[in-house]
């Protein structure tokens, strides 16, 4: 069905924009010594140390390039032992992130549920601010870092927690779920999170038969078209999603009629019409695994398709590339400064904290 509703910030007036606080010195900076800044030259020993990384990610980093990507990833390596640090990184990070660094990869609902499990004392979260608050949010007693402050996500940024209180004032009693790309004040106002691989099963699972579903006005979209509980949604959008359009896509299937084709649910309902499936980024990549398809084109971030043509070379991917600044702002050197010197911790207010811990948690406990 339609959405019910769709609000913004204009409709209550004054509005203060999410902002990620900058994160200035921690106190883990206070437990943890800088360490003394490694080698980073292209060496013999680099070269075998690194051999085995270099063949998941062959297909996609020109050798031309490696050697200046391996002193990094042989000295991150070898930090996250010293540190007793794992790193979470987003599907959206490129090659050499996601597959030489990274010790989970995944998309938001799987880094969260993840970062429940995990028993190392540091976690670097190579992916952009909501989703190291997040994992802040889940591990209250450890250290989590994220490489640069200023990765932050047009979602967050397009709603506070003021405009949660607002929407509960106008609708009261109709329960809200948030998407999970949103600020820990905002996650501490609503009933349950959601991610894009859960929304549908979230909605349903309130019991009610209105429900206001934020930040992302195509994701609600998308979700009220797959059931029958009545939608008030907000006019947030992923800046990445929205600049796909159906006529982009029609354009590809006009000159490969057999091109197959899988969108993201944030992206735009015309978009979404013109797929052959449409699902989160984890269902994304099993519909490509599972389909083995000769030639797709994934409607998402451009590093995602990299990422999954390093596990499947056979597979020919189409890139129509948006990509995100805001995931590009995390790179080798910054994580490896971040590991050094302890820097850019995530700091949460506690009240805060415990309030978004709640409705974080209630998704990530949801069953099946």
């Amino acid at each position: 069905m339609p959405l019910t509703g769709l609000f913004g910030p204009e409709d209550f007036g004054a509005h203060a924009t999410s902002k990620n606080p900058v994160a200035a010195r921690g106190p883990s900076r206070e437990r943890f010594a800088s360490l003394p800044a490694p080698s980073l030259e292209w060496t013999p020993e680099v070269e075998r140390a690194t051999a085995h990384l270099y063949e998941r990610v062959k297909e996609v980093i020109p050798p031309v390039e490696w050697p200046f990507m391996a002193p990094y990833i042989k000295a991150i390596n070898e930090l996250k032992r010293e540190r007793n640090a794992v790193i979470l990184a987003h599907n959206y990070q490129t090659p050499e992130i996601f597959h030489c660094v990274g010790d989970v990869g995944g998309d938001s609902l799987k880094l969260a549920i993840e970062a429940t499990k995990v028993k190392a004392d540091v976690i670097v979260q190579c992916g952009v601010h909501f989703m190291a608050e997040t994992s802040k949010i889940l591990n209250p007693a450890k250290t989590v870092l994220i490489p640069d402050s200023r990765a932050g996500c047009s979602l967050a940024s397009s709603i506070t927690g003021e405009d949660v209180r607002l929407l509960r004032e106008r609708f009261p009693g109709v329960p809200v779920v948030a998407y999970v790309n949103t600020s820990a004040d905002v996650k501490a106002e609503v009933d349950i999170c959601c991610t894009s691989s859960n929304a549908v099963q979230v909605v349903e699972s309130l019991g009610s038969d209105t429900v206001i579903m934020l930040p992302d006005q195509y994701l609600a979209k998308y979700v009220a078209s797959k059931t029958k509980v009545k939608i008030i949604a907000w006019k947030g959008a992923c800046e990445v999603h929205e600049r796909f359009t159906g006529d982009e896509l029609r354009s590809y299937r006009a000159a490969d009629p057999d091109v197959q084709i899988i969108a993201h649910p944030e992206c735009p309902p015309d978009v979404i019409k013109e797929a052959d499936f449409t699902g989160s980024t984890a269902h994304m990549i099993d519909w490509v695994r599972n389909n083995k398809p000769k030639r797709v084109v994934m409607v998402t971030e451009c590093s995602m398709a990299d990422n999954v043509q390093a596990e499947l070379p056979e597979i020919n991917f189409v890139k129509p590339c948006n990509l995100c600044p805001h995931m590009k702002r995390i790179t080798l050197p910054k994580i490896l400064d971040s590991l050094l010197y302890m820097r850019e911790e995530i700091v949460i207010d506690p009240m805060i904290a415990d309030k978004a811990r709640r409705s974080v948690e209630r998704m990530v406990n949801l069953k099946n």
